[in-house]
């Protein structure tokens, strides 16, 4: 029997070489992070060790990041004690202008459930994933205030001072808050909101690296005036009534297909900045792409074969026109219980375009599983033929509750994020679907969980 302590030794192992240039970004065989049928050996089907094999091109904190998660998989697949990178999303653009977000009414500082997390445990999460999407409710993509990667944009707009958050949040998870000034803001951690003047604070991290970052991008639909939510929903988009407008969005030459480079040119702008500066980033474009058609998001319940080709070109356009090599790219269908999800298997874009495989998992709770294994095990092992690091990418629950002790356990997730105010906020009528103060410090608090903590102690140099 491995302990706790014995564990954690072992991934400090792992990461250290990682971070100090000795694993795979310095020519370290890949047999050495993971076995390969081919070599002879009969055990479990691994995964991909090296980022190389989808981008030959990947930066080496890519690499690294992505080492981490494949060596975690490679442990779990074969028995091995592993652990689980603790996440939390953070909607920047609800925290900054929805005053009825969260558990408080009041508009709030950017980070604000990022800075809760460490407010109930006193540790920060390893893992923060942030919206560039969708905008909130105004005109045109915009910024709040120009800066170097996006004065092609119009500035000093109410409502989109979240975007430079959204750059500055991530640089500071990955390099530390606060910080010397590189452009994006001050060393304080400050700036004043162009449109309102209004000063905005960004939450302090301790001035040290405090782990990976991800973005999603709930992208409107091409074309949209408005950029917001409703504006990302199948319902609201011209497929609801256009049964060709899709096609049209993923072919050359169309009016709707230059309205889409038209919005991936806006995350790239964003993503540029943060690959100059040396910051790997988790992308999860295009998720619960699995609902039945006429539901979820306007590139969801579409013809696979059509799915495939958006991904396939925005994979292109972000990598080999836009030369980002700074990208870990992320799959995550819903939860495919029959009702609102259909399985997946049919959407997967391939392994020339994907690098993680997860779930968005809101079917079920701890208290009422889906399925008849453990509490998430059913698209743990669904998502098992994919050979890609598996992760939860939304969850209303952390993973380790008074209902679901073992999760990680029985399913070792290499990543497990929370949805926002769903780490403290009960928004739902079921009293046990929630997450209660000793869930998350019970989570936070266990060995088989990496939290940014353990992250900031390890021997590398995030910038290099």
């Amino acid at each position: 029997m491995i302990t706790g302590q014995g564990v954690r030794m072992r991934m400090r192992g792992r990461i250290g070489l990682l971070g100090a240039g000795a694993g795979l970004a310095m020519g370290v065989p890949a047999a050495l992070w993971a076995w390969d049928r081919a070599a002879g050996d009969s055990g479990p089907v691994t995964v991909p060790a090296d980022l190389r094999h989808r981008d030959p091109r990947a930066t080496p904190a890519a690499r690294r990041v992505y080492a981490l998660l494949a060596g975690l998989e490679n442990d779990a697949r074969r028995g091995r004690p592993s652990r689980t990178l603790i996440g939390q999303h953070v909607e920047l653009h609800n925290e900054r202008y929805n005053a009825a977000y969260g558990d408080y009414r009041g508009l709030k500082q950017p980070g604000y459930y990022y800075r809760k997390v460490r407010d109930i445990t006193g540790r920060l999460p390893g893992f923060v994933e942030l919206d560039l999407g969708p905008g909130y409710g105004h005109e045109g993509w915009a910024v709040g205030e120009a800066r170097s990667y996006s004065r092609a944009w119009p500035s000093c707009r109410p409502f989109w001072g979240y975007a430079e958050d959204a750059v500055d949040l991530a640089m500071g998870v990955w390099a530390g808050l606060p910080r010397a000034a590189d452009g994006s803001y001050r060393p304080s951690g400050r700036h004043v909101d162009c449109p309102s003047g209004t000063e905005t604070v960004l939450p302090s991290n301790g001035g040290a690296p405090a782990g990976m970052v991800g973005f999603s991008f709930h992208q409107p639909y091409p074309g949209s005036t408005v950029k917001g939510f409703a504006q990302t929903l199948h319902r609201n988009s011209p497929g609801a009534k256009d049964p060709g407008w899709f096609g049209r969005v993923v072919t050359e030459g169309t009016v709707e297909h230059a309205a889409l480079l038209h919005d991936l040119g806006y995350l790239a702008d964003h993503l540029g900045y943060l690959a100059g500066h040396g910051v790997p980033v988790l992308l999860r474009p295009y998720h619960e792409m699995n609902t039945r058609p006429g539901h979820g998001f306007w590139w969801g319940g579409q013809h696979p074969e059509a799915y495939h080709r958006l991904w396939r070109l925005t994979h292109d356009f972000l990598v080999h026109r836009r030369g980002l090599h700074n990208l870990v790219f992320v799959w995550a269908p819903n939860s495919w219980d029959g009702s609102y999800g259909t399985p997946p298997g049919p959407y997967y874009p391939g392994g020339a375009y994907v690098d993680v495989v997860g779930v968005d998992d809101y079917s079920g709770s701890p208290a009422r599983p889906y399925g008849t294994g453990a509490w998430t095990e059913v698209w743990y092992r669904g998502l098992e033929r994919f050979a890609r690091p598996r992760i939860v990418a939304e969850s209303f629950h952390v993973p380790l509750n008074a209902d679901q002790p073992r999760t990680l356990s029985r399913t070792p997730w290499v990543l497990w994020t929370v949805w926002g105010q769903a780490l403290t906020y009960d928004n739902v009528s079921e009293p046990r679907h929630r997450n209660t103060p000793a869930d998350v410090k019970r989570t936070y608090a266990s060995p088989l969980v990496i939290t940014a903590e353990e992250w900031r102690s390890l021997p590398h140099d995030p910038l290099g």
